[in-house]
């Protein structure tokens, strides 16, 4: 996925959810919009170097958005981090179409949003992907944005309690019972994560259910980003490695945040 052009700053707090204050380089005080509802543990980091997108569209409230944060790390680099959680289907969507997941390289179509049927009297449900082919069938996937990285290395999800979350684990099981192939996708978008564990000190319940999910045949993919730059500026991002899943990491106590 390729960048609008960005633009350095400085971030200097988030609030309200959706609202951040950012230092640009030549001084001025700037709030940009944050596209992010969760809780950011570790990825809003005051102090740090972020990128914003601008825009020009009238229509809209504020003309800065925020895209990347950059974190220091245990061995004096930094990170690149993105925080826009709309962009994760984006890149997934075209490490797919390019044939970079390559357990999910073989299909032919792609819906976005695919519809599931539940009983009767329920609403039904949206999955973020179906993938079809003549002879493979169907495969069901969702994506989740993973950022949030803890003391032990590892990346974590969620970030916070996600009852959302933990619906479409379900919804993703029953597909698996009926035979369908059903895919949890973690897009890592955090350059320093090396294998992701779901986050049993923040939402045991998720976790739970997601080790039992897998055992009754959902599948579970990790894919990390990688960000290019030209002249130290972001230009693209895109999923980039696979990583491994530890479904049967122990809880742990983590008393730090983390960058």
């Amino acid at each position: 996925m390729d960048y609008p052009k960005l633009v350095p700053g400085v971030l200097l707090r988030r609030y309200k959810r959706f609202l951040s204050d950012v230092r640009l380089k030549d001084g001025r005080e700037v709030v940009a919009h944050c596209p992010n509802t969760g809780s950011m543990r570790a990825v809003n980091v005051p102090g740090c170097r972020v990128w914003l997108a601008a825009s020009t569209d009238p229509r809209r409230k504020l003309a800065w958005t925020w895209e990347l944060i950059e974190l220091p790390q245990p061995d004096g680099t930094t990170a690149m981090a993105s925080v826009h959680t709309g962009r994760a289907n984006r890149i997934v969507e075209e490490a797919l179409g390019k044939g970079r997941v390559k357990e999910l390289a073989d299909y032919a179509e792609l819906r976005r949003e695919a519809r599931v049927e539940q009983p009767a009297g329920e609403t039904p449900s949206r999955l973020d992907f179906r993938l079809d082919d003549p002879v493979l069938g169907p495969a069901y996937v969702e994506v989740k944005q993973v950022t949030l990285k803890e003391p032990d290395g590892h990346g974590y999800f969620p970030d916070a309690v996600s009852e959302r979350g933990r619906k479409h684990l379900e919804v993703l099981a029953e597909l698996a019972a009926q035979g369908q192939r059903a895919v949890l996708l973690f897009c890592v978008a955090h350059e320093a994560i090396d294998a992701v564990a779901p986050a049993a000190h923040l939402d045991p319940a998720y976790a739970a259910t997601l080790r039992r999910v897998a055992r009754q045949g959902v599948e579970v993919l990790a894919y990390r980003c990688a960000v290019r730059r030209v002249n130290g500026v972001p230009v693209t991002i895109q999923l980039d490695q696979a990583l491994p899943v530890s479904l049967e990491r122990e809880m742990i106590d983590f008393s730090q945040r983390s960058m």
